[in-house]
């Protein structure tokens, strides 16, 4: 969260009571304008693009504001934590930035990722179609830790390394067997330890990775879900223990914002408690003194009992190596009847395996965007140069956000401007934001990616 999305993870816990918030009276204090529809708490985007579309060179410092709040909303709404809608976002996150300089006190980056976690476990039922959260943090991740899933290319990485993918297989069958036919040396467990990458990520970065290894679940209004760290430990250059028996959250699954009248700070108090004596969570860690020696001895016995080391069972696994060998090469067998005649579906080839070496970087794949762009930089780049946020803390992405596009990244050269952050915008990214770069939009995820 800290390296790919730039957000602070080190910050008091993104919780609030709402039950007795009076919208209408919120969205006239904060925003200074009230929408016909608020459903729920939720108001639509459009109306915000629509009511908040550019500010005057000559706005007072309190029109500035209500711009920045507007705009950090639609941030919110249309790439940190989108809902299935994708065109509504929850009026509890106006009352998070009513202070700017509060705001950047909050640990946003463990509200974004335990929200894709809690999706993310949604997303395995077989009724599922659809899925929210930040996905183009998962699709980023996924290009920094298997090599083979992204093309080599030339194009220089640039921090925050979201910005730096590229395009993955699209089709779920393609992708499973990608992944079981690699080793385990080929999973890239340190990908920030490449040289190209460690040369863009600033020192301020790395002054506190101890706040990345704790063991205690993550608390978002609704939402809790665990961080087990312990389970990873590798990531972290320390060798895997076995872990213990994790600690299941799957009954407050069940748990979400239409218990309306839920004091959330109350109601995880000894969650939150946790996580403000976080430092107190941090798993036991033995750093690796050579490769071999990642693991501990018992650690790989243990995980072939306990683990999943395929995701597909043994019958379907050896089902889709036949189908393979069969047709000589392609990656994508599909599953037909016998007298269904041959697949017309699309083939990809193998090619060469490659090994965890570190390419220098992707380039953005463009495709045709569906939804309309975010057309309010002119006008928070004005606020944030006039002071409106100038304690704000701060999220590179880029000045084009396609709101309905859970995972549209623009170009890594584009100007950016960031939220949610401690520090102040450098002199230098005001000027190029008001200079007004062009972006090149990225495509939109398919069905299959969602399911996938």
């Amino acid at each position: 969260m800290h390296l790919q999305l730039g957000l602070p993870v080190d910050g008091d816990a993104v919780t609030g009571s709402v039950h007795s918030a009076d919208w209408g009276a919120v969205c006239y204090e904060l925003l200074s304008a009230i929408p016909d529809n608020i459903n729920g708490g939720r108001i639509e985007m459009g109306w915000l693009r629509d009511t908040f579309p550019e500010l005057d060179d000559d706005s007072t410092e309190l029109e500035k504001n209500r711009y920045a709040r507007a705009y950090i909303l639609q941030i919110i709404g249309g790439y940190m934590m989108p809902d299935l809608s994708r065109n509504l976002v929850h009026l509890r996150w106006l009352l998070k930035v009513v202070d700017f300089r509060a705001a950047g006190e909050f640990s946003w980056g463990s509200a974004v990722l335990e929200t894709l976690y809690r999706e993310m476990c949604r997303a395995t039922r077989p009724n599922k179609a659809k899925i929210r959260g930040c996905l183009s943090l998962l699709q980023s991740w996924a290009r920094f830790r298997f090599p083979f899933l992204r093309p080599r290319v030339d194009h220089p990485y640039t921090v925050p390394l979201i910005t730096s993918y590229a395009r993955l297989p699209t089709c779920l069958e393609d992708i499973r067997l990608l992944l079981e036919q690699r080793s385990e040396a080929q999973f890239q467990w340190t990908p920030y330890e490449d040289l190209a990458i460690r040369a863009v990520i600033l020192d301020e970065y790395l002054q506190n990775p101890n706040a990345w290894h704790v063991k205690i679940p993550l608390v978002n209004f609704a939402i809790g879900e665990m961080h087990q760290s312990d389970r990873v430990l590798r990531k972290f250059r320390f060798r895997q223990l076995i872990p213990v028996a994790p600690e299941m959250l799957d009954d407050h699954h069940k748990i979400d914002l239409r218990q309306l009248h839920t004091d959330w700070p109350r109601f995880w108090s000894h969650y939150i408690q946790m996580w403000k004596d976080r430092y107190d969570y941090i798993p036991t860690r033995e750093p690796i003194i050579v490769p071999e020696l990642a693991c501990v001895p018992e650690y790989m016995p243990w995980f072939r009992i306990h683990g999943k080391p395929y995701l597909l069972s043994e019958e379907e696994r050896q089902w889709q190596l036949r189908v393979q060998r069969e047709r000589r090469g392609p990656l994508n067998p599909r599953r037909r009847d016998d007298d269904a005649g041959p697949s017309t579906a699309p083939t990809q080839s193998p090619g060469p395996a490659i090994g965890p070496t570190q390419s220098p970087g992707p380039t953005v794949q463009p495709s045709t965007p569906t939804a309309q762009p975010l057309q309010m930089m002119p006008a928070v780049a004005r606020g944030i140069a006039g002071g409106a946020v100038r304690e704000l803390f701060f999220l590179p992405i880029p000045i084009t956000l396609w709101v309905s596009n859970i995972s549209a990244i623009n170009d890594a050269n584009t100007s950016t401007v960031t939220i949610l952050s401690r520090r102040v915008i450098l002199l230098t990214l005001i000027t190029r934001i008001l200079a007004g770069a062009s972006t090149t939009p990225a495509r939109s995820w398919t069905k299959e990616e969602s399911n996938a």
